[in-house]
């Protein structure tokens, strides 16, 4: 039987050497046999071709002797059956061998390369090099928490019913096992340790807070961490305006059985000259900083003639002041006022109040006196309210008559003008003029203070004891400030003190405009329903709404604020600038907002639950984008504590730390959705938080 046709490289033709184009089958056969015979000889001789035709590239040898041609001028078949399989392997073996040979030469040439740079240039590409592997290892960190994927998620712990109201930072017992005392064991302290690795849930009967205006009277009981004991012993003007009834907290400001907030507020107007409280504005004021504010009836009261009151107070474990204000949807936030000075910029408030607020201002050499001139706006007003000040009752107590003499000769140093005392009420206002520190006497009250010690936004400084604020451009009489709403925008003189022209803030109040409209098309209808899991009623006129605070963690010019004032949204913000961002507060506290200086990696002070809407611009890029000193994730708990059940996220940034943020979100159990940004590399996020309710015990 013949065998098989062998056919060379040439893919079935054929190579002559001298010899006819056709044979006949006799010789083809004859011609097999003779190549088979020679095969069996040479079997020891297996070498594949692609090394036989490297070989012949790179040692060329003319010699007929190594010609690798069949007896009859046929090229030898590297696909015969019996050796293919071996020669493929081969091959394959080269091919590798070959790339390892490419990769070490390629990273042999890189290193010559790089060691031949200058040593200048190796400088840069150290400093980049070390930015670099910064940002890589904070990528890691978080990358390495999400690695575990939707297994980290059922890991995610909740925190214990005892930390419910809890807030990081601020530890009594601690500090007092430390020896503190006289007012410093309610001082902010941020260790290590004082982050929260766990989800707080709200209280077991925990419920939706009402609508306003009626949640900023009624609030429910179960909501905030009191007594019904506490509740009946309140001792100051405006704790006792407040009743429990079964479920509910109600501040009764009209009370017949109290003097009324309306009456003691008519009062401190017509001590400073005015004909009642509603012309408080046309006197220059709109920011109200109230020490030890009750329960912020005051602040709720004056609301509605556009005052913008701030409570700021001790942290308490129960019977929070702080909590009870803002779970009325009033300004809060905790703040001790005893040996730091409070995160707001020099020249803030237009008037300081204090209502029983227990502040020893004798104490200390007079330094918190000198505390709430640093933050009084030249002109403006502190009204004290306090049984030392009724000068009948002070005759007949020793001790009240020497704190009461201490303070009056201490704000007289200051240049405080003594404008009226009513009954328990007494009322200062701050001097406009500079000239008039000069004008005192050789060593009669404290010092004015240095360049290098009148720092404008200070965060948790020691208090000083010297006069801060004279240094500043910022120094004007509230009587010559813009009045409100007016204030809102700045004059170009005002803009020109921060550097901004009026264009500027023009075209950031156009996007901010825009921005607000499309954030309530988004949010709509939920904002507006009693229970936004179900659809209520059609969308109430403002300032009927469910968003009564909203907190902007990174406020830039106070943008977003001026936008909700614009659309007539009732909703007040707390205005936050990020200590490791520009400083924008001081604009901010200009424009007639509130504001606070924050270190994003610690726990803002604000007691869980107590915000309608987050807001963050651009803060994961100031935070996370060159590189961090906290874990991202870490930010977002903090921002579901604060958060109360079922209010919203709303985040713009770029589109890595969006995609980034929204697998925080889910590990969190938001709801989130990502929404295109027209025209811009950036993305939003929504995000609204889920009621999860703790089991009854």
């Amino acid at each position: 039987m013949s065998r098989p046709l062998h056919r060379g490289l040439l893919g079935g033709g054929r190579l002559s050497v001298n010899g006819p184009d056709i044979w006949d089958d006799s010789q083809m056969k004859d011609k097999t046999e003779k190549e088979d015979l020679e095969r069996n000889r040479s079997a020891g001789d297996q070498t594949p071709l692609s090394i036989k035709f490297l070989s012949r590239i790179l040692f060329p040898d003319n010699s007929p002797s190594k010609q690798s041609l069949g007896e009859n001028g046929l090229l030898s078949d590297p696909f015969s059956p019996g050796t293919g399989r071996n020669r493929l392997k081969y091959t394959l073996l080269l091919i590798r061998l070959s790339l390892v040979v490419i990769i070490i030469l390629a990273l042999t040439g890189s290193f010559w390369w790089t060691i031949s740079i200058t040593s200048s240039s190796r400088g840069q590409i150290y400093h980049g090099y070390r930015q670099l592997q910064e940002q890589v290892v904070s990528d890691l960190r978080d990358i390495g928490k999400l690695s575990l994927g939707a297994a980290n998620v059922k890991d995610m712990e909740y925190c214990p019913p005892e930390s419910e109201n809890f807030v990081p930072c601020f530890n009594v017992s601690e500090n007092l096992d430390l020896g503190l005392s006289k007012g410093e064991e309610f001082d902010r302290r941020c260790g290590p340790g004082s982050r929260q690795t766990c989800l707080v849930l709200p209280p077991v009967n925990y419920k939706i807070p009402l609508r306003w205006p009626t949640g900023r009277d009624v609030i429910w009981h179960a909501n905030v961490n009191i007594t019904a004991q506490e509740v009946l012993s309140s001792g100051s003007l405006t704790k006792r305006l407040m009743m429990l009834e079964e479920e509910q907290i109600s501040f009764r400001s009209d009370s017949a059985m109290f003097d009324s907030i309306e009456d003691y507020s008519h009062q401190i107007a017509e001590m400073i000259g005015l004909r009642n409280e509603s012309n408080f504005a046309q006197a220059g004021v709109r920011t109200i900083l109230d020490i030890g504010c009750g329960y912020g009836s005051f602040g709720a009261h004056l609301f509605s003639s556009q005052l913008l009151t701030m409570c700021v107070a001790n942290y308490e474990a129960s019977g929070s002041q702080v909590q009870l204000t803002l779970e009325r949807g009033l300004p809060a936030m905790i703040g001790s006022f005893n040996s730091k000075q409070l995160p707001y910029p020099s020249l803030s408030f237009d008037m300081i109040h204090c209502a029983e607020c227990h502040v020893d201002w004798d104490q200390k050499d007079g330094i918190l006196l000198v505390e709430v001139d640093r933050l009084l706006r030249p002109g403006g007003y502190f009204v004290w309210t306090s049984t030392v000040t009724n000068t009948q009752r002070s005759l007949r107590n020793k001790v009240s008559l020497k704190i009461w003499n201490f303070v009056r000769s201490f704000a007289e140093s200051m240049c405080w003008e003594l404008l009226s005392q009513q009954d328990e009420t007494v009322v200062w206002k701050k001097t406009s003029l500079k000239k008039c520190y000069f004008a005192r006497r050789p060593g009669v009250g404290p010092s004015l203070c240095s360049k290098g010690q009148d720092i404008e936004s200070p965060y948790y400084r020691p208090l000083q004891a010297c006069i801060a604020g004279t240094q500043s451009r910022r120094w004007i009489p509230i009587e010559e400030r813009t009045k409100w709403p007016s204030r809102a925008k700045l004059n170009s003189s005002e803009l020109k003190i921060h550097g901004l022209q009026s264009e500027a803030l023009a075209e950031d109040s156009l996007n901010w405009n825009s921005a607000v409209n499309n954030y309530w098309s988004l949010l709509s209808p939920l904002i507006f329903s009693d229970h936004p899991k179900r659809p209520g009623d059609d969308d109430p006129s403002p300032p009927y709404n469910m968003l009564r605070n909203v907190l902007d963690m990174n406020a830039h010019f106070g943008g977003l604020n001026a936008a909700l004032l614009d659309a007539r949204k009732s909703a007040w913000v707390m205005n936050v600038i990020p200590s490791s961002g520009p400083n924008y507060l001081p604009l901010i506290l200009d424009r007639g907002f509130v504001g606070v200086l924050h270190d994003w990696c610690e726990a803002f002070p604000t007691y869980p639950r107590t915000y309608d809407l987050v807001h963050a611009n651009g803060l994961l890029s100031v935070e996370f984008g060159q590189h961090s000193r906290c874990l991202m994730f870490d930010l977002f708990i903090e921002i579901d504590r604060v958060l109360r059940p079922e209010g919203w996220v709303i985040i713009r940034d770029t589109v890595p730390l969006i995609e980034l943020a929204r697998v925080h979100a889910s590990r969190l159990k938001w709801d989130a959705r990502v929404v295109e940004v027209e025209s811009s590399d950036e993305k939003l996020l929504i995000c609204q938080k889920p009621f999860s309710r703790r089991q009854a015990s």
